[in-house]
Order: C-alpha cells, then sequence, then structure tokens
C-alpha cells in the first residue's frame, strides 16, 4: 500500500490575493492502493491567513481523495487485466437473469462472467435483461434476439454479435473492440460512449441510432462499415 503525504503550507497552493504566479504540482503515477494524509506546518501567519489556509487544505484534501477513488474504481480499460474466469458450473445461466444491481450504471456486488459462453439464436431468453458491467468477451451470441437489452459499461471485446438484433437496446460505455458484428441491427439503439476499435461492422444496420458527435466521428473511421451503415449514421 503506498502513502502519498503531502505537507500543506500556505505558499503550496496558489490564490491571486496571496500570489501573483500560479504553480503546478504534478499528481505521481500509482497503481496500488492508496492513503492520503494531508497536514500542515504551523507558522506564524495571522488568524485571517490560518482561516483562509485551512479552507485551501480541506480543499486540496477533498480533490486529492476524489482522485484516489477514480485511479483505483474497478472499470475495465482495455489494457487493464481482467479478473479470472469464473468457476460456476451455471454462470452462462445468469445472463437469463440478468444483473439487477446499480442496473446502467454498471455497479454489481459480483460481475456477470459472460466469457466463452454460447447463445447462438437465443430468440426469448436475452430479451430486455440488464447485463450492465457483463464480461462477453469471446462469448457467441450470433442471431440472438437482443432488444431492449441494456449492456452499459459491459466488456465485449472479441464477442461475436453476428446478426444480432440490438432494437431498442442501451449500449453506451461498451467495448466492442475487435468484436464480430456482421449484420448487426442497432435500430433506435444508445451508442453513445462505445468503442468499435478494429470490430467488424459489415452489413450492419443503424437506423435512428442515438450516438454523442464525437463517438460518432471514431465509429466512421471503422472502414468495415458499408455504404448504406455510413449514410444512416451520417458519416462524411
Amino acid at each position: 500500500m503506498a502513502t502519498l503525504s503531502i505537507p500543506l503550507s500556505p505558499n503550496s497552493f496558489c490564490l491571486r490575493s496571496f500570489t501573483p504566479k500560479s504553480q503546478v504540482f504534478p499528481i505521481p503515477k500509482l497503481h496500488s492502493s492508496i492513503t492520503i494524509t494531508c497536514s500542515a506546518r504551523d507558522g506564524s501567519e495571522s488568524k485571517r491567513s490560518l482561516f483562509h489556509f485551512k479552507e485551501i487544505k480541506n480543499v486540496a484534501c477533498g480533490i486529492l481523495a476524489v482522485w484516489a477513488l477514480t485511479a483505483t474504481s474497478p472499470v475495465i480499460a482495455a489494457n487493464q487485466r481482467l479478473p479470472p474466469l469464473s468457476t460456476e458450473p451455471n454462470r452462462c445461466e445468469k445472463a437469463f437473469v440478468g444483473n439487477t444491481i446499480g442496473q446502467a450504471n454498471g455497479v454489481y456486488d459480483k460481475p456477470i462472467d459472460l466469457r466463452f459462453c454460447d447463445y447462438t439464436n437465443d430468440k426469448s431468453n436475452l430479451k430486455g435483461k440488464s447485463l450492465a458491467a457483463a464480461l462477453m468477451s469471446n462469448a457467441k451470441f450470433d442471431g440472438a434476439d437482443m432488444t431492449e437489452v441494456v449492456m452499459s459499461k459491459a466488456y465485449a471485446a472479441g464477442a461475436s454479435f453476428k446478426g444480432v438484433d440490438f432494437t431498442n437496446a442501451v449500449l453506451d460505455r461498451v467495448n466492442f473492440e475487435k468484436a464480430d458484428l456482421k449484420g448487426a441491427v442497432f435500430r433506435n439503439t444508445l451508442l453513445s460512449g462505445s468503442t468499435f476499435n478494429q470490430a467488424q461492422l459489415e452489413d450492419a444496420v443503424f437506423e435512428d441510432t442515438i450516438i454523442g458527435y464525437i463517438d460518432l466521428q471514431k465509429l466512421c473511421t471503422n472502414t468495415s462499415i458499408g455504404a448504406d451503415g455510413r449514410a444512416e449514421l451520417g458519416c462524411r
């Protein structure tokens, strides 16, 4: 466990009322659990100066605490190691129940591990389910009905969704890197924040897709999207 101890003094942080120039202090890059300790040195400043200094110290500690929580959050990044594959014998059936804790925020007490599961041509068990933050890499969903499914923050890198119907689904912040999405239907589907790096999107349908401008620009760089898909997205 690393300890970040930051001594603070009236000159540690700059306000216009104290000094004319701003100072920038780099935050060290840490990869382990973090404990933040904020302390102040005694000085001979007036009561008014000490009062302002205490306010600065409290703000600084608050900012550092938020940064520490963000840095250690369990959100799965592209270069982050995934947890070990679940050994539960019925883990693939968990998709038929879904995740009811946190839902769109991807908060859960235990992740839904669907990696390497096969749901090919499933037309009834996945429709409308909440699979927020599910681990789906290398799973097969080809031909499945996933209309109205919620997959916020799901990790679906390398998964196969050929011909899947995602009509009215919520697919925000999903990692679809290198996923096979040939012929997938994203009709009236929320795709904001999702990534499609090296995904296969031939013949995919994007009718009335809901996506932010920046995310759209990134999606349009995928050369596998056909002419019809690019026209539906409004790619230039």
